[in-house]
């Protein structure tokens, strides 16, 4: 296991490194450069800094899944995004609204929970806009997430995984540090006052009490919770931007879309906006083990009072894949338009990353792989000679330690052995046997 972690971290890092240096060229420059300057070259063929290098990914066919199953199998390269994922889209939307709107500033600190692609991605645009980044993260995801955030300027706690009802909460962790960062804010404008005026709130907060003075959010102007659950911000990114896209590439000719689900933003965004183009447009979840929302789909009850968050006596293992699948409602998913739902197995995305690895060259993550499987579900489901479309959300190189470490997966019984797609029950790559086996 340890050559696999160092190798992953050795990857990582230098990946890391990479978007780190092009991100301080990136904001350097626009601060420097001259404003008529600045218009020549957006009126150019060159991108408006990194930022303007987000979104427009391409729309390619999945050859092996697109033979295997009768069916053109799209996968929307959001890997190829300068962050290195979908949550790129997430971050820029979140962050352009919270200045718009006044409750984030130039020199404040952006506030995450996450399991690593969304705090990722916020790192990595915040110095576009003059902000600093403060992650909480759960101490069970892959190391290399830490490390690529560390790599990019971002403070990182690391905490141990409890229910989303617990105080410490990764999330709520989170949402308590923004509030400490208006604090400290506050508290540093009032210590510089002179004249014995009362001064205004630093985003809505007045400082109580005595802040420690060595706490690493203490030189920000304020703090935002960047809430990427529950902020619309980030539904609207995909409604305004992925969804628009992936109609545009296809040229409205597309019968499905499929995607895994974790706060929901992609799949509401992208399903709302394809079926108000058109109802034609057949649109499902596929989710992960561990995961309620299969069944909220499918049969309108979540999960049993036992089952809730918040009732659960410890943390249990529900799935090797991450960033998907959850046991609340958030209201990102609750703007999604499905008409079905799919339960993927945890074998079934490992098989499928390793299938596409070798007959493809898609080096993918564990959502991208599970997406993947809801993919050939979906043409399972509705025969061949449709087009289907899905999400591919990240590259592997953030999952080296575990999602593709062998040693790991054997801890679960997870180690890859399929020939084929004979996982999904499909004994042939060639369309004739497809609909022979009537899968």
């Amino acid at each position: 296991m340890a050559p696999a972690k160092a190798a992953g971290a050795v990857a990582a890092a230098a990946v890391s490194l990479a978007f780190l240096s092009y991100l301080l060229c990136s904001h350097r420059s626009q601060r420097r450069e001259p404003p008529e300057k600045k218009k020549k070259r957006r009126n150019g063929r060159g991108k408006d800094g990194l930022i303007g290098a987000i979104g427009n990914t391409p729309l390619i066919r999945i050859n092996s899944l697109s033979d295997a199953t009768g069916c053109e199998i799209l996968g929307k390269c959001e890997f190829l995004n300068p962050g290195g994922s979908v949550k790129d889209r997430v971050a820029v939307k979140i962050i352009e609204e919270a200045l718009g709107s006044g409750k984030l500033a130039r020199g404040g600190v952006v506030t995450e929970g996450s399991a690593g692609s969304t705090a990722i991605s916020l790192a990595t645009v915040a110095p576009a806009y003059g902000c600093k980044c403060h992650v909480v993260i759960p101490d069970d995801v892959a190391i290399e997430k830490s490390q690529i955030l560390e790599a990019l300027g971002a403070t990182v706690e690391r905490v141990r995984p409890v229910s989303i009802t617990h105080r410490d909460h990764f999330v709520n962790i989170a949402r308590r540090r923004a509030t400490e960062a208006n604090e400290l804010a506050s508290k540093s404008r009032m210590d510089e006052q002179t004249d014995g005026i009362r001064l205004e709130h630093v985003n809505g907060y007045h400082c109580h009490g005595e802040m420690l003075s060595s706490s690493p959010l203490r030189n920000y102007k304020g703090g935002f919770f960047a809430d990427q659950f529950e902020n619309l911000a980030n539904f609207r990114a995909h409604y305004e931007g992925t969804g628009p896209e992936i109609w545009e590439q296809t040229g409205g000719n597309i019968d499905a879309f499929v995607a895994a689900a974790g706060t929901g933003g992609t799949l509401a965004g992208v399903s709302r906006f394809l079926q108000e183009k058109s109802q034609k447009v057949k649109c499902f979840l596929i989710d992960p083990p561990g995961s309620g929302l299969f069944n909220k789909v499918t049969r309108g009850v979540m999960y049993t009072k036992e089952e809730a968050e918040g009732r659960r006596l410890k943390n249990p293992f529900d799935t090797v894949t991450e960033g998907i699948g959850i046991n609340r409602l958030t209201e990102n998913f609750k703007m999604a338009n499905l008409d079905g739902a799919f339960r993927g197995m945890d074998l079934e995305a490992v098989e499928m990353s390793r299938f596409l690895l070798k007959n493809d060259g898609l080096f993918l993550g564990s959502s991208s792989a599970m997406n993947c499987v809801g993919a050939v579900r979906v043409a399972q489901s509705i025969g061949p000679g449709h087009t289907i479309v899905t999400i591919l959300c990240d590259n592997g190189m953030r999952h080296l330690s575990k999602f593709y470490n062998d040693e790991y997966l054997d801890q679960y019984g997870l180690r890859p052995q399929a020939v084929g797609l004979k996982f999904l029950g499909i004994n042939s790559r060639t369309i004739d046997q497809f609909i022979l086996d009537g899968s």
